[in-house]
């Protein structure tokens, strides 16, 4: 079967990203990492919804009433049927979805059966925003397409490696095991992706590499990745702890809670809905989008200074600590939406650590590309590039050796 001229063959994976109200989803070949189709279904629930897919320069839309993930997925067949691509097992040779919340039960990319959906469905009280919608869109996805096999890869398996120093909380040992408390990070794909892939970008492939990698975008985590081998990352329990963030806080005194109740008679979800959606980058600033504050700093706005700042300094403890942890540091990579594309965000990551190895190029670092490429000047004694993630690729690949066996 062929599309704009282009064969459609039984490599490809069909990549599902279920949120809450949206479907996002890539038709990806990735043997040969060639991207046939990519949309969204949007404002599902919603009294009219949206959707879209793009076929190279061709794009197609949708608009009506998507009640459930279900239905959201008829709809993501029925803009393929307008680009002219059947979803079958003759163009699809598996699903793979992605899922946040893995816990300490899936170390690795696992076959989807309906035990292993409950499992995910029970793993949502450690990410109800997230694996609930999950679960809908697997759903989805499996009861239009029966006889695929499907395939999830979770965003906390990477870590699922990390030492016990690094995933213990310092809590009552018995309630933690009892609420299975701990450490489980996110964003798991994208940093085993580009860990994975830096040393052969270097030519370093087989030798001891310490690297950081800062996957900065509107979410935003650290990892330290120790010959290949996770040793921390920032987010925690949830996706709140760690860095500053487009809308959460990053860390921040667990006794806020408490405070937030006595006194101003706020309760749990209203706290937890101020640290996840109303604060970071939006709280300190109502804006989050990092081309917006490049220009509010360039103009000179104080505030947005400060912001840029508290954003800037936290990710610096981030690298210093895990530099200690490390041993020492070879390589940082920055890598997501703002680590690609934000020059400011990265010069004010690593401003002043030229005593400790690290000295950009500016005029590397003011470049954008879409392959990856190195900031660091000749001189400095750690590496530093940019290197785009391809969260989509990863999960594709990993989808598809799981269907294969």
């Amino acid at each position: 079967m062929t599309t704009n001229g282009e064969t459609v063959t039984n490599s490809n994976v069909l990549v599902i990203n279920s949120g809450s109200s949206s479907i996002k989803f890539q038709l990806i070949d990735p043997t040969s990492n060639h991207v046939t189709a990519s949309g969204i279904v949007e404002r599902i629930t919603l009294p009219t919804g949206n959707a879209s897919i793009e076929v190279g320069d061709k794009e197609e839309t949708w608009e009506g009433a998507i009640p459930d993930h279900v239905k959201g997925m008829q709809v993501v067949e029925e803009l393929f049927a307008k680009v002219g691509v059947e979803l079958s097992e003759e163009t699809v040779s598996a699903v793979g979805h992605r899922v946040v919340q893995g816990g300490a039960v899936f170390p690795e990319a696992t076959l989807v059966t309906d035990e292993v959906r409950d499992q995910i469905h029970e793993l949502g009280a450690l990410a109800p925003l997230h694996n609930y919608a999950a679960v809908d869109g697997i759903n989805g996805a499996r009861a239009l397409l029966p006889n695929l096999p499907h395939v999830v890869v979770f965003d906390t398996s990477f870590f699922t490696q990390l030492p016990p120093e690094a995933y213990t909380y310092a809590i009552n040992k018995e309630v933690a095991e009892q609420y299975k408390i701990r450490r489980y990070g996110a964003h798991g794909t994208s940093h085993e992706f580009i860990s994975s892939r830096v040393p052969g970008f270097l030519g370093r492939e087989g030798e001891d590499l310490r690297q950081i990698v800062l996957h900065l975008g509107n979410g935003a985590s650290a990892s330290a990745v120790k010959n290949g081998q996770p040793i921390d990352t920032s987010m925690g329990l949830t996706p709140l702890e760690g860095l500053v963030m487009g809308t959460r806080s990053g860390d921040i005194d667990p006794s806020v809670y408490a405070l937030l109740s006595r006194q101003a008679g706020m309760d749990p979800a209203e706290v937890d809905t101020l640290l996840n959606k109303k604060s970071g980058l939006m709280g300190q600033l109502g804006m989050s989008d990092f081309r917006d504050i490049t220009a509010a700093v360039e103009s000179g706005d104080e505030n947005a200074k400060l912001t840029l700042g508290m954003w800037a300094h936290r990710v610096k403890k981030y690298v210093g600590a895990y530099a200690f942890i490390l041993g020492g540091l070879d390589v940082i990579t920055f890598t997501a939406g703002i680590g690609e594309n934000a020059s400011l965000a990265r010069s004010s990551a690593l401003e002043g650590l030229e005593e400790f190895g690290i000295i950009l190029d500016e005029e590397a670092n003011a470049q954008r590309k879409k392959e990856p490429w190195i900031i660091s000047a000749p001189e400095s004694k750690v590496t530093v590039l940019v290197y785009p993630t391809n969260e989509e690729l990863a999960i594709a690949q990993q989808t598809l050796a799981v269907a294969r066996g």
